[in-house]
């Protein structure tokens, strides 16, 4: 995510702490990189004219160059301002969704076809419902999409909320109010209105959006747009919040290959905090915004509190205990206990979702790395210890030739990847041994020949 811009801040913020004293001259320069950078990652013109002019005049200012360390006092400057420029400075509560209303609490989800409502819609039911224990209805007011409310229906059972069905033959203001009335009688806490969109703005479509927000009266309106866009998100973000009092952003596709110029340029042209950002295409990928976190992850310094968050939801405490006793203990570091790791890495985000977590110095410890071909291998990794029997999961030193062959077979492939899963299981065994009071850099390095596209 983000990644060109990361790379070209991070390069700046690094020259930016080597400078013992900022002068005019170097000063300039610096800004000059960060607008480049911000300009290729499609960030509209005015939030960059704006972001330039305030870290000039802080850079410029008391705070800086009285500093004992100038250089860093500037990478704080730089930091400050892009939380700012994403939202920070309006507060933490704004990006909270307001429940403060008798139930229903009405959503009402806007944007242009494609941009992702649909999926969004059930990530969203997942989070109220899971983190914020709520009895979630949804429904689905797009009746000229084909599919669309079949899908809403399908993402809405696999995260467990309540769906309320439409007809395509139905209006959009009928479907809703019969949704509103609905979730009153049977005492759903939360109601997500998916509406419909197009593949462009056009009056039709923004007169029927609002004439929804007027017969619903809903306490939140959020604007999902796709992080995707680059420049025409502006366009769209303006449309939208000139038709609707819009209380928030959603971005999505955060995890493609995104330039980035959306999160920075949205809530710049709205007005309005981006409240959520969707992270991956799992319904479980949707992440509450922070700006001073994505700050941090865009000038390369990580996301460790996100971190943190995705291994309070996906590690198995008892688990991790119960093998941090036993490595304790001198107990061996099996078949079995690899394939529980690769489990617990993939519940949170994969390789890639990890990494990107890290800050900058990780990230370059783990080598340029092909992501994609890297999770695939794990995949492969756990297909082949699915292929052993339990004996062999917890004594490898049984497998030889002939059980080689037929783990082979079972899982589908040669014999030659069950020799290099087992040399990387291996080295993974020997590293359980020595890890006990070395840091994280030493393990990014042990992982560097562990893990599987990573040199």
């Amino acid at each position: 995510m983000l990644d060109n811009l990361t790379q070209r801040l991070a390069k700046v913020v690094k020259t930016m702490r080597g400078e013992a004293r900022l002068t005019e001259s170097n000063t300039a320069e610096m800004l000059r990189e960060v607008r480049l950078a911000l300009l290729e990652a499609d960030v509209a013109l005015p939030a960059v004219r704006e972001f330039i002019a305030k870290v000039k005049e802080k850079a410029l200012g008391e705070e800086v160059i009285s500093s004992l360390t100038p250089g860093q006092a500037l990478v704080g400057v730089v930091q400050r301002e892009l939380a700012a420029i994403m939202g920070a400075d309006l507060g933490p509560e704004a990006y909270e969704l307001n429940f403060a209303t008798q139930p229903p609490a009405i959503i009402l989800m806007a944007g242009l076809q494609g941009a992702g409502k649909t999926t969004t819609v059930g990530k969203l039911a997942k989070y109220l419902k899971e983190e914020k224990r709520k009895k979630v209805l949804t429904v689905s007011a797009d009746v000229y999409r084909p599919a669309a409310i079949g899908q809403l229906e399908t993402v809405t059972k696999q995260v467990g909320a309540d769906f309320f069905p439409s007809s395509a033959n139905d209006k959009p203001v009928d479907i809703a109010l019969a949704a509103v009335d609905y979730a009153k009688k049977h005492y759903h806490d939360v109601l997500i209105i998916d509406t419909a969109g197009r593949l462009g703005i056009d009056e039709a479509m923004m007169q029927e959006i609002a004439a929804l927000h007027a017969a619903v009266k809903p306490i939140e309106t959020l604007f999902v747009v796709d992080a995707m866009l680059g420049q025409d998100a502006i366009n769209t973000a303006k449309a939208f919040n000139d038709a609707l009092p819009l209380t928030g952003v959603v971005l999505t596709k955060l995890d493609g290959d995104s330039r980035g110029g959306a999160a920075l340029s949205v809530r710049h042209i709205t007005g309005k905090p981006v409240k959520f950002a969707g992270v991956a295409e799992k319904l479980d990928g949707l992440e509450a915004f922070d700006p001073n976190r994505m700050a941090n992850r865009i000038l390369g310094m990580g996301d460790i509190l996100a971190l943190v968050e995705e291994a309070r939801k996906g590690v198995d405490v008892a688990a991790a205990k119960d093998l941090a006793d036993k490595i304790k203990g001198g107990g061996k570091f099996d078949l079995n206990d690899f394939k529980a790791q690769i489990s617990q890495m993939k519940k949170m985000g994969g390789l890639s979702g990890l990494l990107d977590k890290l800050p900058a110095q990780f990230q370059q410890a783990a080598g340029s790395a092909d992501m994609g071909q890297a999770e695939k291998q794990v995949r492969r990794m756990e297909g082949i210890i699915n292929a052993m029997t339990p004996q062999e999961r917890a004594k490898p030193e049984l497998i030889k030739a002939s059980r080689k062959r037929r783990i082979a077979t079972g899982a589908g492939v040669q014999v030659q990847e069950v020799n290099r899963m087992l040399s990387q299981f291996e080295q993974m065994q020997s590293m359980m041994k020595k890890l006990k009071g070395g840091g994280m850099m030493k393990m990014m390095r042990s992982m560097k020949g562990m893990m599987p596209g990573m040199r």
